[in-house]
């Protein structure tokens, strides 16, 4: 154990979020996946291996992304944005269907299948901390600095936003935090959100999932008047929530389980609060909020504005997510088919979550490391003072 704990670096809190995200999720998916087990004619225990064999690349891709210096993402981020937007229009065109979205393609060679929107959100936070950080001394110039980033933003926003709306919005979201921190103007963050305002009109009035959309909306709004098979999901969830009580009735007794179309992701949280009760409901905004609160301790103590701008994205990205999944397990937001990080059973979307938080300990191992160098400068007086990996540097 001490040699395991000896190869990880970065924020030791992070690490130990990451192994309670994981068990929480082996013990729910393994719980809600009973049904889908029975209507496909396989053992339970199938789809807790290959969860299990996911979650273990992940704390792979993980362990290699905390190992490679922050400051080369600057470099891969040009290169994923050049591959991401490519990859997004031959989704629309040419991605699987399902519930009259486009959002997949299939891996060749493994059954995996592949959601762009996840490499979209990555490759996208990477450049516009990049683009920020190289741009802060001529940050206010339009044509230098705010048409690249208005670009960037609006093209993958309205890419996303054809076929999930909601990972689009959350994006889009992120990235105005970001520009924000980065001292883009007020009048520029304007124009963008002016920009994403249109964007998301024409997506809803005239894009080819208008009529899911504002069905969903209604059904929020509107519960009341609409067919109850529209709000058959949103029901169940707050059936699940409902009796679970305080404590909840125990592992493996959900019931709402065998009526929500998807309690082992989209609605995962209304099966945890069902099984461990409110109380555990609460751990869970617990650890996002503390994940939240590290994350935040890394990026003021980042020495270079990279390194910032790169754990803020990433972080934000993260944690509005959560809220999102957990906002409409308990009836707060329409419905949205947002997974919870590192908690719901997925395939390739835990591989980028873990690549996100790898690169959140990256920068916080490079932290640790500049601070170890001062104290053992000091410690020597200060004359063998050594400055690490300068050729990297981006900002």
């Amino acid at each position: 154990m001490h040699r395991i704990l000896s190869r990880t670096k970065g924020d030791r809190w992070i690490w130990l979020i990451v192994i309670v995200l994981s068990v929480i999720s082996l013990l729910a998916v393994y719980s809600s996946t009973g049904t889908l087990a029975y209507k496909q004619g396989k053992a339970n225990e199938a789809f807790l291996m290959k969860h299990l064999f996911m979650m273990l690349g992940g704390i792979a891709l993980m362990y290699i992304s905390h190992k490679l210096d922050y400051r080369y993402y600057a470099g891969i981020s040009k290169m994923l944005m050049v591959i991401t937007i490519p990859l997004l229009l031959y989704t629309l065109i040419f991605g699987n269907h399902v519930n009259d979205a486009s959002r997949w393609i299939a891996i060749p060679g493994t059954g995996l299948t592949f959601q762009t929107s996840d490499l979209a959100k990555l490759a996208l936070i990477t450049y516009l901390a990049r683009t920020l950080s190289r741009k802060q001394e001529n940050i206010k110039d339009v044509k230098q600095s705010f048409i690249p980033i208005m670009g960037s933003v609006c093209v993958v926003f309205i890419l996303i936003a054809l076929a999930n709306l909601s990972t689009a919005l959350m994006l889009f979201g992120v990235s105005i935090l970001l520009l924000i921190i980065g001292r883009i103007s007020v009048k520029q963050i304007a124009v963008v959100c002016l920009a994403g305002a249109v964007l998301l009109a024409g997506v809803v009035l005239l894009g080819p999932r208008r009529a899911t959309y504002m069905s969903r909306v209604e059904t929020y709004l509107h519960p009341e008047k609409v067919d109850k098979d529209k709000s058959f999901q949103s029901d169940h969830a707050k059936i699940a929530i409902a009796t679970g009580g305080v404590a909840g009735k125990g592992p493996g007794n959900s019931t709402e389980r065998n009526f929500l179309p998807h309690p082992y992701s989209d609605f995962i949280y209304a099966t945890i609060v069902e099984e461990y009760g409110m109380i555990g409901g609460l751990f869970i905004i617990v650890i996002y909020l503390f994940l939240l609160y590290r994350c935040i301790k890394i990026v003021t103590k980042a020495p270079k504005a990279f390194g910032a701008l790169l754990a803020a994205g990433l972080s934000f990205s993260l944690t509005i997510q959560a809220f999102a999944n957990m906002a409409v397990a308990v009836g707060l937001g329409p419905v949205t088919g947002v997974p919870l990080p590192l908690v719901s059973m997925g395939g390739t979307s835990i591989l980028f979550t873990s690549v996100a938080f790898g690169i959140i300990l990256s920068v916080s191992r490079h932290i640790d490391e500049n601070e170890a160098l001062k104290v053992s400068g000091a410690k020597e007086g200060g004359s063998n003072k050594i400055v690490v990996g300068e050729i990297l540097e981006v900002a």
